[in-house]
């Protein structure tokens, strides 16, 4: 019998004021069977989401698109510099993160390892593990885009047009690689949805399960990991190019931008 996995994707909110977008997609071997997603609004809300939503009988990835590892007080990490040289070009760099700037994040990440979870890149060795990612770059390289899409500023009638577009994408993605997820009506509804801040929430968090899903049905060497678990890191989808299975790792850039393998 295939073995089953959880895999979540969490848009947290950096401040107080907005509610975190959560996603979650159960499967089976490289079949989802489930999904469901729901926003909350604190801390406490958010971990009992993720307590009844994530079981902990299987392995189960976390994928985060906010700051796990930020040992920097000011300033920005390694990794949030070098996705300014990697993506700059598309406009999908990241904002810088330090301390004061991310203390929320890293405030709901102390407590997710109190729950049981782990910053780690090796899951599913590690069982229940939790990784930074970044839909922008996810996006671009996904759907080859020449820049990142216009969702996130600007004027209502604008973020809507942008959105529309990122909808469309999703919808092709999904009926290639993951038609359950439309077939269930939440979610059909939701990616057709005019733009507002929370269903931008909740799509951002399905766009961070997403690259879990890509991780469980295409390995992890269809990833590519920016930096490194003490200073900071980043996983995004690698380009759109062949991929060699018997590769066992991900690519990974360090802080100077270097691949590794």
């Amino acid at each position: 019998m295939p073995r089953r996995w959880a895999v979540a994707g969490l848009d947290l909110a950096w401040g107080e004021r907005r509610p975190d977008g959560l996603c979650v997609l159960h499967g089976a071997g490289r079949r989802i069977l489930h999904a469901e997603h729901g926003l909350t609004r604190g801390d406490e809300a958010l971990l009992r989401w993720l307590q009844e939503h994530v079981p902990e009988n299987c392995p189960a990835l976390l994928c985060i698109d906010a700051p796990v590892v930020c040992p920097n007080r000011t300033g920005s990490r390694p990794v949030d510099r070098l996705t300014h040289s990697l993506f700059h070009h598309v406009q999908a760099a990241a904002h810088p993160a330090n301390r004061s700037l991310c203390a929320r994040p890293l405030r709901v990440v102390r407590k997710l390892r109190r729950a049981g979870f782990s910053i780690a890149t090796d899951w599913p060795a590690t069982p229940r593990a939790l990784v930074e990612v970044f839909p922008h770059p996810a996006s671009v390289r996904w759907f080859d885009l020449a820049r990142t899409i216009k969702y996130k500023r600007g004027p209502v009638a604008a973020r809507r047009r942008e959105f529309a577009c990122l909808q469309r994408l999703l919808r092709g993605k999904l009926a290639a690689d993951a038609p359950l997820i439309l077939e269930r009506p939440e979610f059909a509804a939701l990616l057709r949805a005019p733009w507002s801040k929370d269903t931008e929430d909740l799509t951002d968090a399905l766009l961070c399960a997403l690259v879990g899903y890509q991780w469980v049905t295409e390995g992890r060497q269809s990833l590519e990991i920016l930096g490194d678990e003490r200073t900071g890191f980043i996983v995004v989808p690698q380009k759109n190019s062949p991929v060699d299975p018997a590769m066992s790792s991900p690519r990974t850039r360090d802080a100077r931008g270097l691949t590794r393998l």
